[in-house]
């Protein structure tokens, strides 16, 4: 127990050290962590009425969010599969950052949940043995378990390699590889039972596709290692942990693979909508033309399009991709395409027109952006602070006899 404390406490003072960059970074993540906190004590008070949901579009931004960040939270695989399953030397080094990955995605995932509540005080419903579950017949409440279990895992696992190394003993495998496994398998369930949960949804036929799960999954495993690998340059860059320059090789092999299935995909669902459009055609139709003059999301899509094609055409050219700066800005256009086409291109053109044919476009308002800019800075901050404590155990900067031994050169991560 003594030692544990003593985990703890050299946890927290090892994460709020850091040269004057850290401080300022962790510090403009506070101050939109707060401004996101007043805003929703707003949406509390006034309710879901301050937001640019109503009853035609009632899932928005926040929604939009939590389905682009399961994905996130989804692509740790890329990383644990091949360094625990494979044995890959090189990712088993930095697997512990993707799992950091998926714990901020996951947090963020949840607080995006309790966010689009208008009743957050009911959320016990959803408690297992205490509301009321419905479960297995809920795919809600599949998803309840899907995300947990996964935040379950990847808080374990890491704590566990982590606590053995800061003890200075080996981590034993069979304590920590069964569990492994099963994040495998769960990695897939998370973003699997949340392309369900659209899917069948009957009255939506914008979401009606036997592929949008594979269509997630394939977006989930191009968007998250392009965070990763742009997450991880900055270690490089500004920490004694130096990523050695194969890794970055192999995120670049996952991330072309899985970014030409994921467009090749979404050709497939605009040919399908398109090549004998219906009456279900008229979502996909004001998406990507706009429908008796409502046009909000055009502009939106094809700027996804543009550079989901200019990212993957780029990155498929193999010199281009081993350009260290050509990558890394690759992957931020990568990740900014895949976030439009699965969030506000995915979500709310579901929505329209509605089941009436009535058509009532949704724009975001300001306490909505300032609330979604306050979860995004919440998960950064718990990303930032477990790195920070991660990289000087991994260092053996960071032990139990010498908890208290200066970790220079560790500035942020």
């Amino acid at each position: 127990m003594l030692e544990f404390l003593k985990f703890v406490i050299a946890g927290f003072r090892e994460a709020t050290r850091g040269q004057r960059l850290y401080h300022l970074w962790m510090g403009t993540l506070t101050v939109f962590i707060l401004i996101g906190v007043y805003f929703y004590s707003v949406q509390l008070r006034e309710g879901l009425a301050i937001t640019g949901m109503h009853d035609h579009v009632s899932w928005g931004l926040y929604i939009s969010n939590f389905t682009f960040l399961v994905g996130l939270a989804a692509a740790a695989v890329m990383l644990v599969l091949p360094a625990y399953i494979f044995g890959d030397i090189d990712f088993k080094r930095v697997v512990l950052i993707g799992e950091g990955v998926a714990v901020a995605a996951l947090i963020m995932c949840l607080a995006f949940v309790i966010a689009d509540m208008g009743r957050p005080d009911r959320l016990w419903h959803m408690l297992p043995f205490i509301g009321y579950f419905n479960w297995p017949s809920s795919l809600l409440a599949w998803d309840v378990i899907v995300l947990n279990g996964y935040l379950a895992l990847n808080i374990v696992i890491p704590f566990y390699l982590l606590y053995s190394r800061y003890r200075g003993r080996k981590a034993d495998p069979k304590k920590y590889l069964p569990f492994v496994f099963i994040s495998v398998f769960w990695a897939i369930a998370i973003h699997t039972v949340t392309a369900f949960l659209y899917a069948g949804l009957s009255s939506k036929p914008f979401w009606n596709s036997s592929i949008l799960g594979i269509r997630f999954l394939a977006s989930a495993f191009s968007a998250g290692p392009a965070f990763i690998a742009v997450t991880l340059y900055f270690i490089d860059k500004h920490s004694d942990f130096k990523i050695e320059e194969n890794i970055f090789h192999k995120l670049g092999y996952i991330i072309t693979v899985a970014a030409q299935i994921n467009l090749f995909l979404l050709g497939s669902e605009i040919f399908k909508e398109f090549y004998h459009p219906t009456a279900h055609s008229h979502s996909a139709y004001y998406l990507f033309f706009g429908y008796e003059g409502h046009n909000a999301l055009v502009p939106w899509i094809w700027t996804s399009i543009i550079l989901n094609v200019l990212a993957t055409a780029t990155l498929t050219i193999h010199k281009l991709r081993r350009n260290r700066r050509v990558f890394l800005v690759m992957c931020l256009t990568l990740f900014v395409a895949i976030w439009i086409e699965k969030g506000m291109g995915l979500i709310v053109p579901g929505f329209i027109p509605s089941q009436l044919g009535e058509i009532v476009e949704y724009f975001p308002t300001m306490p909505e952006i300032f609330i979604t800019l306050g979860i995004w800075a919440l998960g950064l901050f718990v990303f930032t602070f477990l790195v920070k404590i991660a990289i000087p155990i991994e260092l053996g900067y960071l032990h139990l006899k010498q908890s208290s031994t200066s970790t220079q050169g560790v500035e942020h991560a």
